[in-house]
């Protein structure tokens, strides 16, 4: 697999997984992602999963450890597009998903990480002041 685009938008980073992601891909997506980060001092993450069918416990304790980098380095995460059959793995794995936001589509996704930025969310996320 190539690697995983990450595009700046403003104070956000918009990454789109475009095809089932392997082990490697997923390490080097992290360490790309972080690299970015430091560079851009971007506020968001927003991680496109919509076209991904198949996760295992590897790949969902490497989304919660790249939404917790990323909160480190002074951004929230939000990750959209999870497919049912994805999150009923997840659950039957009994990965608890710490850290990480979700909504169902990108739009949706945009609008929650707003909030999250703008220090309009929920219990759960505390923003460096």
């Amino acid at each position: 697999m190539a690697r995983v685009p990450i595009i700046q938008l403003d104070d956000l980073l918009i990454v789109t997984i475009l095809e089932d992601i392997r082990d490697h891909d997923a390490l080097a997506l992290q360490q790309d992602l972080v690299e970015v980060l430091q560079r851009v001092s971007a506020r968001g993450v927003l991680l496109d999963m919509s076209v991904v069918e198949t996760i295992d416990s590897f790949l969902g304790r490497l989304l919660s450890e790249i939404a917790i980098g990323a909160r480190l380095l002074g951004a929230a995460t939000v990750v959209v597009g999870i497919q049912p059959a994805l999150a009923i793995t997840l659950v039957e794995l009994g990965l608890e998903l710490k850290g990480i936001h979700t909504a169902l589509n990108p739009r949706k996704g945009m609008i929650l990480l707003r909030r999250l930025i703008d220090g309009e969310s929920g219990p759960g996320w505390s923003r460096a002041r």
